[in-house]
């Protein structure tokens, strides 16, 4: 299937009135061959149209009709590119897609390091790949902001870490992007006893020298799973409580300068961190709006404010149960005594919740977040569990594939629903948790299909 084929058309949408249907390809819009859905959407700005369409059977038309200015074609492409991802030249000390076990879908062995995917989908990218036509091409269609992978600004450092000697160009690079008025997200996935400490301290004031073209850091601790060759990678360790605690308080100091220079804090950590150190997460204004959410920044803080307004604008005193109501809460390791300290704030008659942590033995205990349970180990923990008192499961949106009901190990909730014989139902934050505890009987899924999931430059991906 090509990049550039139909997958699905929206009703009363200008392709509907034309007639085109699943399977039919975009060959060109006003003779511009496309690349991409970026080049579709520009061309399709125009107001005369002349549309290149290739039918199934290989015949071509062209339509030639005029349109409204922010009129769109109104279809789904099978993918965003039309002409092959980007994938990524580096071999990254890290790199979490090859901690994947060999036997999952292809589509999570893909190493992408495409500017595309970056500015559409938010996708981290490192630059190693990138020429003055790709540069070009940013500051030609303004494709501003992207998410740029720094994890060290030391040159010998970062091209150490990431196997390749382009990895060394970031400053001139980065240089190039501030010319041409490029924004750009940043991240770095940060190892013990590499790029850590000293290093750390020397890629924050790099990169926060970079501002306002720099908008923000992200800084997420290195994932390990059970799948990565110990015999043939550079021997990696992930951090304790200890060191957890130290990068924390070297965070805290920066956001304090931050936060008193400009006011807002321009550097945050991901919530393991937190978890880790068991340290309180911050409150709410620090994450000023929460700019890097879908790379897993501040989720547990978005998580509890969420549950606290759904809470506060429907109290649990509010709400009972006519008969005993016994409800089992997933999670990954993590989360849990957040999720617990908030279950015990609530008080229904008749309500029974048990939360139930899952350990990840799908890619190794190392592994404690929810987005990367599996359909499996959530099985396991369900059997091992007395599920005879259980009259509902409740599992995170975020185990799920976006948009699908898929979970990482392939396994269908479907699938998950008929082995365990129990009903289940997803929320996606902490307002649709509170809503199927408080009224289990009169809502099903409390999901909103766009919530993040895990990156691949990290230890997550979409």
């Amino acid at each position: 299937m090509q990049g550039n084929e139909i997958i699905n058309v929206f009703p009363d949408s200008i392709a509907d009135e034309l007639g085109l249907v699943k399977g039919d390809k975009v060959i060109s819009i006003n003779g511009k061959k496309l690349s991409d859905i970026i080049d579709v959407s520009f061309a399709f700005a125009d107001e005369e149209i002349e549309l290149l369409i290739e039918h199934a059977d290989g015949s071509q038309e062209i339509y030639e009709f005029d349109k409204d200015y922010d009129e769109e074609l109104g279809v789904e492409f099978s993918s965003a590119v039309f002409n092959g991802i980007r994938s990524c030249a580096n071999n990254c000390y890290f790199c979490f897609v090859a901690q994947i076990a060999p036997h999952m879908r292809d589509t999570l062995h893909i190493k992408d390091d495409d500017y595309r995917l970056s500015f559409l989908y938010g996708n981290f990218i490192t630059l190693t790949n990138m020429g003055p036509r790709d540069f070009k091409r940013l500051h030609d269609l303004h494709l501003s902001p992207i998410y740029v992978s720094i994890h060290a600004t030391n040159p010998v450092l970062r091209a150490e870490m990431m196997q390749n000697k382009r990895a060394a160009l970031l400053e001139e690079q980065l240089d190039e992007l501030d010319r041409l008025g490029i924004d750009y997200h940043t991240q770095v996935v940060l190892c013990p006893h590499l790029n850590d400490g000293d290093e750390l301290e020397r890629t924050i004031s790099d990169i926060a020298k970079r501002r306002p073209h720099a908008l923000s850091m992200a800084i997420v601790p290195v994932g390990l799973t059970k799948f990565r060759d110990k015999n043939k990678c550079y021997p990696l360790e992930t951090f304790d409580k200890e060191g957890a605690l130290r990068t924390i308080k070297q965070v805290e100091a920066w956001q304090k300068r931050f936060r008193k220079a400009e006011g807002f804090s321009f550097l945050y950590l991901s919530d393991e961190f937190y978890s880790l150190a068991e340290y309180p997460v911050p409150p709410t204004e620090v994450y000023d709006g929460f700019p890097q959410l879908s790379n897993g920044i501040g989720l547990t803080r978005s998580f509890i404010d969420s549950w606290q307004e759904a809470k506060a604008l429907f109290p649990p005193d509010k709400f009972k149960y006519e008969h005993p109501l016994h409800l089992t809460i997933i999670c990954g390791m993590s989360p849990r005594y957040t999720l617990q300290t908030l279950i015990d704030t609530i008080n229904i008659p008749n309500l029974h919740i048990k939360l139930l942590p899952v350990k990840n033995d799908y890619f190794g205990n190392t592994v404690t977040v929810s987005g990367l349970l599996t359909g499996k180990d959530i099985l396991s923990a369900l059997q091992v569990e007395n599920t005879n008192i259980c009259d509902g499961v409740i599992i995170p949106g975020v185990a799920l594939r976006t948009g699908e009901d898929i979970f990482l190990d392939d396994m269908s909730l479907g699938e998950l629903v008929k082995a365990s014989r129990l009903q289940i139902k997803v929320a996606d934050n902490g307002a649709g948790l509170y809503k199927l505890l408080t009224t289990w009987y009169d809502i099903s899924d409390v999901r909103d299909y766009n919530s993040y999931t895990w990156q691949s430059n990290a230890a997550y991906t979409k």
